[in-house]
């Protein structure tokens, strides 16, 4: 009896601590301490598909670990979003919480944007905060924020496009295209010219028909008033 109570009360004891322990969030994030501030940087939505709107999540702690709200007026912290070889225009960072309503996260600031091809991604943080300078980059990876994924693994049943493989598509179709409608051009063209060359065939044939004609007419008058002077001269 004396065991199954303490049992039981260890149990209570490591459920009271399961209790009280915050739950980390499920999504990946990058932390790092920048002077004074504490930047929070992934996505704005986990996991992260192409062709799906998401964003740049930022989160901004100061050294006391409270949330800092105010970026200036005007904000000059940007962000540009990098991947595959190219940047984007600087983003601006909006801020989640709504000082009118109440609602939304103290410290959060995001820039939306929607990724279109699979792989890693880079952010990359210029600016002031608190008056602080700022240039920071962040990329995803396996101890960061997640890469961005095709979204084929998580379709069913049918396995849709996406823009960027649709892209690829007809850019790989147009020169085709381009080609077959170049072709057709030249087979109109030379349909045409060999109607024209027929058409001009058949008129130079019957102009020769009727010359010919009247060259004969000619010839049989000339020779039958030929033979009237003859008889006339002869009797």
């Amino acid at each position: 009896m004396h065991r199954t109570l303490s049992r039981v009360a260890a149990l209570v004891a490591v459920l009271a601590t399961l209790v009280l322990v915050p739950a980390n969030p499920a999504f990946a994030h990058e932390q790092r301490q920048v002077g004074a501030v504490q930047f929070t940087v992934g996505w704005e939505r986990e996991p992260t598909y192409t062709g799906f709107e998401n964003g740049v999540q930022l989160i901004l702690k100061d050294a006391k670990g409270n949330p800092i709200d105010d970026l200036g007026d005007p904000p000059s912290l940007k962000v540009q979003v990098a991947s595959g070889g190219q940047t984007s225009d600087p983003l601006e960072l909006k801020a989640s919480f709504d000082a009118d309503t109440g609602l939304g996260t103290h410290g959060e600031f995001d820039a939306a944007f929607i990724p279109t091809a699979p792989g890693n991604y880079t952010f990359h943080f210029t600016g002031t905060v608190n008056n602080q300078k700022v240039d920071e980059s962040f990329t995803s990876s396996d101890k960061t924020f997640d890469p961005v994924k095709d979204p084929a693994e998580i379709e069913f049943p049918a396995k849709v496009p996406t823009n960027a493989e649709l892209a690829t598509n007809i850019s790989r179709i147009t020169p085709r295209v381009d080609s077959a409608a170049s072709l057709a051009q030249a087979d109109r063209q030379a349909a045409k010219k060999a109607k024209d060359d027929a058409a001009t065939a058949t008129t130079l044939a019957i102009v020769a028909l009727v010359v010919g004609i009247v060259v004969g007419g000619l010839g049989i008058v000339i020779g039958i008033t030929g033979r009237s002077g003859r008889k006339a001269a002869t009797g």
